[in-house]
């Protein structure tokens, strides 16, 4: 299944299904590659990223998508998911650059709380099929899936944004998904 990571951090539930990665996906923000999880500022995601895909046949095709659950705001999103860029036709083996950005990258600049920015990589049927919507607030990745007939994703993965003078980590509460189970109770 995917990393453990996006089932911690509950990307899988809020934004996706669970999935298998089947595609080596890498992001860079000023030359820096970004592990799933990490936290960083938003003046460091000012610019768009840098996003290696895996892969070793030209001909295929692939959608990424950026979006944030948590817009406006992570106690009461009530812009889920908001989508900050969207690149089609990216062939694999390639990066961002060689296919269309069908949505311009707009940077995360949250307001309020820390916020989970979520990359994901889906493999198209073919070149050109694949469109913008007509806005970027309350876009569902699982719908924009189904309507282009995307599966499930190839790859994903996501860093946590907060304003420059923000403080403090994101917490997860609930309860714990990973592989670690809680001691047997004695009676």
């Amino acid at each position: 299944m995917a990393n453990d990571s996006l089932v911690t951090s509950r990307v899988i539930g809020d934004v996706l299904d669970p999935f298998y990665s089947s595609i080596d996906l890498m992001v860079l923000f000023s030359g820096m590659p970004i592990v799933s999880g990490m936290e960083l500022r938003s003046p460091t995601v000012s610019e768009r990223p840098r996003v290696e895909i895996g892969g070793d046949d030209y001909r295929v095709a692939y959608t990424l998508v950026m979006v944030d659950p948590d817009a406006p705001n992570p106690s009461n999103p009530t812009l889920r998911e908001y989508l900050h860029w969207m690149v089609t036709d990216i062939p694999a083996s390639t990066d961002d650059t060689y296919g269309r950005e069908a949505m311009c990258y707009e940077a995360p600049n949250p307001a309020t709380g820390i916020h989970r920015m979520v990359l994901v990589l889906f493999r198209q049927l073919g070149r050109e099929t694949v469109y913008a919507p007509s806005r970027r607030h309350n876009f569902s990745t699982r719908g924009f899936a189904r309507r282009y007939n995307l599966g499930a994703p190839v790859a994903a993965m996501y860093f946590n944004c907060q304003r420059q003078s923000g403080s403090g980590g994101r917490r997860f509460t609930g309860p714990y998904t990973g592989g670690r189970h809680a001691p047997a109770p004695l009676d």
